[in-house]
């Protein structure tokens, strides 16, 4: 693994927004517009280090799959916050039913330099975004650069793949309707599911576009609508369980939820058992039942317990996204839980390559490796205002 900094192609911001990354610039605090895509360096890594980081992420997946079974069977919803009996027998029969629910994609976000063993310091098994300039412009990147050249990146071709397989999987005669949150200012959430509305559409699916905010819910029928008043009878949403699951809508939700088997009128993708590995509380579910896993971090529920007085923690909340509400605390620092539920991970500075701390994001689909993005931030906790770098194998 190896950073190397280069001249951007003539033009770039215009391409890769041709490509699909409509937002290829960050505005910072201080008014600056300054790049998300940034190809002025690109990472270079060996076979023998892809195919070893492959083999951790199915292993990975394979481990958080059994914790969440382990969940599911010990009952410890409550471990993750969830307490409401309904959405607790939501998952638990969603999780028993999980060959009939369409699972499409996620990203594990890993620790690694090169030199030693893969750490996961957690999963977006729920909502992952970042997968457009993975799957497309650092692909046609490396095309432009590195003619030849090859990349960990077969995201486009198993998106296709999973939506084949599971057509069958989807309620008959209406589309597939694809949705995210018009509360996005910056397009990230519109992209991300226009891109898996696409590559639906190369699979072959019939589908349909919606805003969260217009789906609408039919009294007389006790179905949700588009704004046509059609059935909405699947949908993909980029928008978490747990606001799905508390928002005014809830109940319907609930209510009409499709968990296989023919019961229900909306199937919701992903479906609800992804709740158990989007949380962060399955850290801590892990290092039980994978104690001193070369791939894994120390990580607790009740307390940073050792790690106030050996290596430091990070207090994480269960629920969040790009790095919000995330404390890290050194030696010594007080290690009085917080208010709100944390998992707390033992501290592992994010590598630093000329001075910029590095998160890998390791792609699923289904539950093959299937792609890397890599991002880049000033500070340990990987935040909005993180940029994206392109990667080849040579």
């Amino acid at each position: 693994m190896e950073r190397r900094t280069t001249t951007p192609r003539p033009g770039w911001q215009r391409t890769v927004e041709d490509q699909g990354l409509v937002y290829p610039l960050t505005r910072h605090p201080d008014g600056s517009l300054r790049p998300y895509w940034d190809e002025s360096a690109y990472y270079v890594f060996s076979l023998p280090e892809i195919e070893a980081l492959e083999e951790t992420v199915e292993e990975l997946h394979r481990m958080c799959l059994a914790a969440a079974g382990h969940i599911v069977t010990a009952g410890r919803f409550a471990d993750l916050g969830i307490t409401d009996p309904r959405v607790v027998r939501a998952v638990t029969e969603a999780w028993h039913r999980r060959a009939e629910l369409p699972s499409v994609y996620a990203r594990f976000d890993l620790r690694y330099d090169g030199t030693g063993p893969a750490k996961l310091l957690e999963y977006n098994a729920d909502t992952p975004t970042s997968l457009v300039e993975a799957a497309s412009p650092q692909w046609f990147w490396m095309e432009e650069r590195f003619p030849g050249a090859d990349q960990w990146n077969s995201l486009h071709e198993r998106l296709i793949d999973a939506w084949k397989k599971q057509a069958a999987l989807l309620p008959p005669g209406s589309p597939l309707y694809f949705a995210h949150s018009t509360a996005d200012e910056l397009g990230e959430d519109l992209m991300t599911v226009a891109y898996l509305k696409e590559t639906a559409e190369q699979a072959g699916l019939e589908t349909a576009s919606i805003a969260m905010e217009d789906i609408g819910w039919d009294r007389i029928s006790g179905r949700f609508v588009d704004t046509r008043l059609r059935f909405i009878r699947s949908c993909f949403k980029l928008y978490p369980w747990e606001w799905l699951t508390t928002d005014r809508f809830a109940d319907h939700v609930l209510a009409t939820l499709d968990n296989g088997g023919g019961t229900g009128t909306t199937l919701w993708i992903e479906p609800a058992w992804k709740m158990l590995l989007s949380n962060k509380a399955l850290l801590a579910v892990l290092w039980e039942l994978y104690p001193d896993h070369p791939n894994l971090l120390p990580a607790h529920l009740d307390g940073p317990r050792d790690l106030a007085t050996t290596t430091g923690w990070v207090a994480k909340p269960l629920l969040g996204r790009e790095g919000a509400g995330v404390t890290v605390h050194e030696p010594g620092d007080d290690p009085a839980p917080r208010d709100e539920p944390c998992c707390y991970q033992q501290l592992a500075p994010l590598p630093a390559f000329d001075g910029n701390h590095v998160v890998l994001g390791a792609w699923v689909v289904e539950d093959e490796s299937a792609g890397l993005g890599i991002r880049e931030s000033a500070g340990l906790v990987t935040d909005g205002y993180a940029r994206f770098l392109p990667h080849v194998i040579l």
